[in-house]
Order: structure tokens, then C-alpha cells, then sequence
């Protein structure tokens, strides 16, 4: 099994070394890189490509937020896990609108570290359970908003498919194999889904299919 590529971000060294020494003792987890600031983190981002992002938000040049909406844009398949040392939920939603994957505190042990890079790796969001619902009660409000002056367009069956997955934590790849479609058909369709539901990411049409119960991640597979 390949390790899993890590990024790191923050600007503390001392918190940097602290992150390393966490993901080298798992023996599944492999840094490719660290950065001291957001333009390096969005530099070596693209460069190295990494499984996972481990990003702060408080950083110099740009910060977290900035520098993940920046990653994604290159990348829409970043797996982006935002860091933090506060529960509030506007850096929640800022984080998950920029694209990230998930949101960690920066007080979380090392097991739940360790756990929450392996979830997002598997394509999974990694969100505090208590601020799920108020997580999607915002994107809920934001979406009704959109709604009253945007007639959205019904996705196609194709569309569905790709969306289903997507809510499932695959990728681009792996949605063009179970599809038998080409990955830049896949990444075609994504774009569309995007227009015609009026979001910026991955995470955020997951969340209006939720809403709409589009998809049912509680399914039995």
C-alpha cells in the first residue's frame, strides 16, 4: 500500500515538527513538504501534488483560507484538511467554501490527527459532529438564497452518477473507472454540475445534494 503523501503548512516550526514527527511514526504517512506561509503552501502544493494538505489559517502572505481556494482552483481533487486553533463558524464555512475537506483543531490528540488525514485520504469529510448541522443549516441558507433568483437546471442522469460518487469520496479517476468514462469527461461534468448548481467545489455540491436529498450517504452500499 503506498504511503500516504502529506503537505504540511503552518508557521510555526516548532508545530511543524510536532506534525512531522506525528506522521512519521504511523509508517503509513510520508511529508513531502513543509511551508511557512501560504504562497509556499500554494507553491509546493502544485509541485509536489500531495495525497493530503495540512494548512493553518493564521499564516504570513496568505492565509489558510486563501491559500486553499488558490490549491483548489489548480486542483479540484485536493485533499485539503484546514487547522485551527478556534471553534468558530465562520472559519468553518470560509474553510469549506475555499474547498477544503475537512477542519481540524489544533488542540485534537495525535490518534484523531492521524485518523483525520486517513479520512480525508479515503475521499471522506472531516467535520466536529456538532457542527455538521450548523454547517449545513448555513449552506442550506445560502442555497434557498440562491434559489429565489436562480431558475437551476435538472442534472442529467450522467450528471447524477458523477454526483452520487463525488458524495461518495471518489475521485476523478476513480469516478471515469466505475463510469468506464475518460477522467477529463468526468472533470467536464463536474464543471457543469458546478454552473448549474451554483457552487464553487466538491464539498459544496455535496452539501446541496444533501439538502436536496439527492444523494444518501447512510445507504447500505
Amino acid at each position: 500500500m503506498p504511503a500516504i503523501r502529506v503537505l504540511l503548512a503552518d508557521d510555526h516550526t516548532l508545530f511543524r515538527q510536532g506534525l512531522r514527527q506525528i506522521c512519521e511514526i504511523t509508517g503509513d504517512f510520508l511529508v513531502v513538504g513543509e511551508a511557512a506561509d501560504g504562497e509556499v503552501a500554494v507553491h509546493l502544493a502544485k509541485e509536489l501534488k500531495p495525497d493530503v494538505i495540512l494548512i493553518d489559517i493564521n499564516m504570513p502572505r496568505l492565509n489558510g483560507i486563501q491559500a486553499t481556494a488558490r490549491i483548489v482552483e489548480a486542483n479540484p481533487d485536493a485533499r485539503v484538511i484546514v487547522l485551527t486553533m478556534y471553534r468558530q463558524d465562520q472559519y468553518i464555512f470560509d474553510a469549506i467554501r475555499a474547498g477544503a475537506r475537512g477542519y481540524l483543531l489544533k488542540n485534537a490528540d495525535a490518534q484523531e490527527l492521524i485518523e483525520g488525514v486517513r479520512h480525508v485520504h479515503r475521499g471522506e469529510a472531516l467535520i466536529d459532529s456538532h457542527l455538521a448541522a450548523r454547517l449545513l443549516d448555513e449552506f442550506r441558507r445560502l442555497s434557498q438564497t440562491a434559489d429565489q433568483s436562480v431558475n437551476l437546471e435538472q442534472l442529467t442522469d450522467g450528471e447524477m452518477d458523477v454526483l452520487r460518487l463525488v458524495a461518495e469520496g471518489a475521485d476523478n479517476q476513480e469516478i471515469a473507472q466505475q463510469l468506464n468514462l475518460s477522467a477529463q469527461t468526468v472533470a467536464n461534468r463536474l464543471r457543469v454540475i458546478y454552473q448549474k448548481l451554483q457552487v464553487n467545489n466538491r464539498t459544496q455540491a455535496v452539501l446541496y445534494a444533501l439538502r436536496r436529498g439527492w444523494v444518501d450517504l447512510d445507504r447500505e452500499a
